[in-house]
């Protein structure tokens, strides 16, 4: 395993993080291919094994279970100052906006949960899973900034926004002495290469860690036309992500199958390595003992210029899904509530 610096931060990385989106109790969340708790820990076990460091992990996952089972497994198998621990917070539901509570007592009151969940005493990272919109970016940044202050998170990072709004919300933090993200969790892989207009140049410029979700596509780049698992039959939200360019996709997808046979190795070591020379750490999802063992098999793999291109040739625009097209719906909103406003001033 190798490991880099998380970008402005003193945590040391692995090149692959675990996502453990796929931990937790299946009778309590969204997704039913989830492990239960003995398979996640033999997985997660793996993973320390081959030098993986970094988990990543959301209040979110399971309700709450993907975190239980990831901190007792960490407890067991790993001293808490050789890992570095990423969770993630909701946005405030409509009944914490009803009820008065502002954007800095909620993002406390999800640490306090999370850090129970995992039985720990802070985070390394914590992320800002996706933007509230109805919540100011002043009260996200100080409830950030406070939580850092008060230990319980080291480092916080930002997850599905716009290059735009992580620019603006640093350069907030920077005029008010706040905390700035360290890193960015936007949805980026070999099919889907939007990050690079606006993310990759502003990550770049200001050393902020890319650390991608997806970076298989939902396993979409690590398996050959026909074959299927579990998550590709039931889950529904990649669907909605992948299926729409499945037939400009299944061309890349093709090639990382050829590269694979042509150097003997992995189509999921193809995928990785292609994205291992964009980022800090690819978010890898892993179910089995193979996905974490062919994640860590790709650090070692070494694409040349040439196998670059080819397998970035054939790449088309894609349009924004998911999480991200809900954003993009948002500050459409925004937008014109500024637009109408700005109308009745001139009235």
């Amino acid at each position: 395993m190798k490991y880099s610096k998380l970008g402005n931060s003193d945590l040391l990385v692995s090149r692959i993080c675990m996502g453990c989106m796929g931990f937790g109790d299946p009778e309590r969340g969204q997704h039913r291919w989830t492990l239960d708790e003995e398979h996640s820990r033999e997985i997660i076990r793996r993973g320390l094994e081959l030098g993986v460091n970094f988990y990543d992990t959301a209040i979110a996952y399971q309700s709450g279970t993907s975190e239980q089972f990831v901190g007792r497994a960490l407890r067991d198998f790993a001293k808490r100052d050789e890992v570095v621990v990423a969770t993630k917070f909701l946005p405030r539901t409509p009944d914490e906006i009803a009820a008065g509570i502002t954007g800095q007592q909620h993002i406390e009151n999800m640490i306090d949960t999370s850090l129970s969940n995992l039985g720990m005493d802070y985070v390394d990272l914590y992320i800002y899973h996706m933007w509230d919109y109805g919540t100011s970016l002043y009260d996200i940044m100080d409830g950030l900034n406070r939580i850092v202050k008060a230990g319980k998170a080291r480092y916080i990072g930002i997850s599905n926004c716009f290059a735009w709004q992580l620019a603006k919300a640093n350069a907030l933090a920077d005029k008010e002495g706040f905390a700035k993200f360290v890193s960015i969790q936007g949805h980026y892989n070999l099919i889907f290469r939007e990050e690079e207009r606006e993310m990759v140049p502003l990550c770049r410029e200001d050393n902020i860690a890319l650390t991608p979700y997806s970076s298989l596509a939902s396993g979409r780049l690590s398996k050959r036309p026909g074959e299927t698992s579990k998550r590709l039959a039931e889950d529904s939200y990649a669907k909605l992500k992948y299926d729409a360019t499945r037939q400009q996709d299944e061309q890349i997808i093709a090639r990382v199958a050829q590269l694979a046979d042509k150097r003997g190795v992995s189509m999921t070591e193809i995928s990785l390595a292609w994205l291992l020379t964009k980022v800090t750490a690819p978010v890898t999802g892993a179910t089995k003992f193979s996905h974490i063992e062919g994640a860590a098999a790709a650090v070692d793999l070494a694409l040349t210029d040439d196998e670059i291109r080819y397998l970035e040739e054939c790449y088309v625009p894609h349009p924004l899904v998911g999480v991200m097209a809900q954003n993009k719906a948002e500050t459409a909103k925004e937008k014109h509530v500024w637009s109408t406003g700005d109308q009745k001033i001139k009235q």
